[in-house]
């Protein structure tokens, strides 16, 4: 038996939060870890290029195609995707498993391919899982806030909305789904979420 179906009592649970393109989970997650610098969110690797302000090995690991494939060959990834047809991402799973270790609040933010790919393997990692969905308060407000990020071009904004709408029709299958409404209230819901797992 896997320590995943075991499911003992007070077991701390890995937080995996997704929702559509241009949600915000960014700027939640940094509103949460302003306020609780304890939580620990996982850098995914991708190879797409760093957007201004980015920080290489802070805000995501940038390697090249060859280097994502080496590493996905020699088994180090949690999860990977190809997003919006455009670029690679992938969570590296030996920092994951050494920050759960540790008894420290963990955070996986990642598309909906690589949370349902978690899912396909939570049990054969021994991982308990809490699945949250961060959605906007409308379709409307997505696309106003993909505009207004202004870090796409026109069809690189397009492919992102066809994800999205994708995305959105998913929230049914997560076990907590948080509305953004505003960055403050969203943070505050998601604390709540890891307090009760690391309590």
């Amino acid at each position: 038996m896997s320590q995943a179906s075991e499911s003992a009592p007070g077991k701390r649970r890995l937080v995996v939060l997704t929702g559509p393109t241009a949600v915000g989970k960014g700027t939640v997650e940094a509103q949460l870890r302003s306020a609780h610098p304890e939580v620990w969110v996982s850098v995914s690797a991708t190879t797409r290029a760093p957007r201004p302000g980015e920080i290489d090995g802070v805000t995501y690991c940038f390697v090249d195609e060859a280097e994502f494939a080496a590493m996905e060959q020699r088994g180090e990834f949690l999860e990977t995707a190809l997003v919006h047809n455009m670029a690679h991402y992938g969570t590296p799973l030996k920092a994951v498993l050494e920050h759960m270790s540790a008894g420290i609040p963990t955070i996986l933010e990642i598309d909906l391919q690589g949370a349902r790919r978690v899912k396909e393997r939570a049990e054969e990692l021994g991982l308990d899982v809490v699945y949250v969905f961060l959605a906007p308060p409308s379709f409307e407000d997505l696309v106003a806030r993909l505009e207004s990020r202004g870090t796409e071009n026109e069809e690189q904004r397009r492919k992102r909305l066809e994800t999205a709408r994708i995305e959105l029709a998913s929230e049914g299958e997560f076990d907590v789904v948080i509305t953004n409404d505003t960055v403050e209230h969203a943070a505050e819901e998601l604390w709540e979420v890891i307090s009760r797992e690391y309590a």
